[in-house]
């Protein structure tokens, strides 16, 4: 397959996931909705921030994959010769 049918693909199955918010809602817990339902307002607060404390060191971990990734991705690349278009040249 070439990679614009590829791509293509890809961006109608995005738009089409976008489309569908009711696979996204079936994804609620029921216990955790009806419990936030029936507390109070520091409740819902306190678990708001929870959400927070438990979203926070994950996406600090793929940030920091991602950083190390992008600072070691011509690692390899610059220890190749300059001179590459003589094959008898070894260094």
């Amino acid at each position: 397959m070439k990679m614009s049918t590829i791509a293509v693909r890809r961006g109608a199955l995005l738009v089409l996931s976008s489309l569908v918010p009711s696979l996204a809602a079936a994804q609620n817990c029921a216990l955790c909705y009806t419990q936030a339902a029936a507390s109070g307002s520091r409740m819902i607060q306190a678990l708001r921030s929870g959400i927070l404390i438990l979203a926070i060191p994950p996406m600090v971990i793929c940030l920091g994959i991602s950083w190390m990734a992008y600072k070691k991705r011509n690692q390899f690349n610059e220890d190749l010769p300059s001179d590459t278009s003589d094959p008898s040249v070894n260094t």
